[in-house]
């Protein structure tokens, strides 16, 4: 019987020497390819890029080779001429018939013009046709109603006719012709738009400087015309200095002239001589004190505008300045809290407030050291 245990043995240490050498291989390459590889890194790290557009080119002509061949294999039912097999014949096209029996359209076809939508840049003239009317024509054209009364010099009483001819604007708002001194900012202003939207409209010839030419015709989307300059109020000037009675001396112990408000928008300062009370929906003025007024309206161009002034007999007067309405008249005797006028905005204002001064002696005071908390 033969001994097995030594073939055993030879055959175990043969495995053990297979899995050591080939270990060793696979060690020794693994070796070679992290060398490699750290070289590539380097030099790709020393290049940073340098060599960005030569592969990224090299792989879009891979690709396009890959495709090329690909395209041998494709069957002959391949998508032709934007149509399927089976399936009608693009509609973009106009004259192509059915497919063959293989799927491909044979037939000549013949294209068709696809007027694109492009906005207009210009003003357009159009000539009223029986039935129109303003609000059908600015359907039509996309714009708003008053925006082709405002081109045209119409009110919204005025009939149109047929054959009448209207100049329409390419959007909605006002065009307007520069004059010197214009800036972007000062039209949006006096036009009641936004300075970024006429800046935007693609059509405006606006360079990156912002600086416009005189004589220059621009767009302002959204613009309306500015507001007519309301009348000036009826003004009332004391003309001579008032005798106040002893008993109609003030208590130099002022109230709120403005009893609702919401805050006060300026405070007292060197340069401001006075306190602005705030409130967008206007309310009553009342004197702070008793006196006698001695301004009552707008009787010059100060930015004040309309407003009242009374004397408190006792070396106090006070100033209530840019009302919307005056309610007294100089000379006029009123008492503490009496209502004198309402809150505006006329005068150098840029929003309904109350500017309130005290006055001792000729002398500017801060209002808050008088009134009461």
């Amino acid at each position: 019987m033969l001994d097995h245990e030594p073939l055993h043995r030879e055959f175990a240490d043969f495995c053990r020497a297979l899995y050591g050498y080939v270990r060793f291989r696979l060690n020794h390459w693994g070796l070679r390819f992290e060398n490699i590889k750290n070289f590539i890194v380097d030099v790709l790290l020393a290049k940073r890029g340098a060599n960005t557009s030569v592969f990224v080119h090299l792989s879009v002509v891979v690709l396009a080779i890959a495709v090329l061949i690909a395209g041998g294999f494709i069957s002959s039912g391949a998508v032709v001429s934007g149509s399927y097999p089976g399936v009608a014949a693009n509609p973009l096209v106009a004259g192509a018939t059915t497919a063959s029996d293989s799927g491909v359209i044979t037939s000549t076809i013949t294209p068709v013009t696809i007027i694109s939508d492009k906005p207009r840049d210009k003003t357009v003239e159009y000539v009223v046709k029986s039935g129109d009317t303003v609000s059908t024509i600015a359907r039509e054209f996309g714009v708003s109603e008053n925006t082709i009364l405002w081109e045209n010099n119409l009110t919204s009483g005025t009939q149109i006719s047929a054959g009448d001819k209207l100049k329409i604007l390419p959007v909605s708002g006002i065009a307007y012709k520069v004059e010197g001194g214009d800036t972007i900012y000062s039209i949006a202003k006096t036009y009641q738009a936004n300075a970024q939207a006429i800046l935007d409209f693609p059509f405006n010839d606006i360079g990156d400087d912002f600086q416009l030419k005189t004589g220059q015709r621009l767009m302002i989307p959204d613009g309306a015309p500015p507001e007519k300059p309301k009348p000036a109020p009826t003004q009332y000037l004391a003309q001579e200095q008032q005798n106040i009675a002893i008993e109609n001396l003030g208590s130099a112990q002022f109230v709120w002239p403005a009893t609702v408000f919401q805050q006060i928008s300026q405070y007292f300062s060197w340069y401001h001589p006075g306190i602005d009370i705030a409130n967008l929906g206007g309310g009553p003025i009342h004197a702070a004190d008793s006196g006698t007024v001695t301004v009552a309206g707008w009787p010059d161009n100060q930015g004040y505008g309309s407003r009242v002034v009374i004397d408190h007999g006792n070396g106090f007067t006070t100033l209530y300045a840019h009302l919307s309405v005056v309610s007294v008249s100089p000379g006029q005797k009123v008492s503490k809290g009496q209502l004198i006028g309402m809150m505006g905005s006329t005068g150098r204002s840029t929003g309904v407030h109350l500017h309130f001064e005290v006055h001792k002696n000729g002398v500017l005071l801060n209002p808050l050291s008088f009134l009461g908390k």
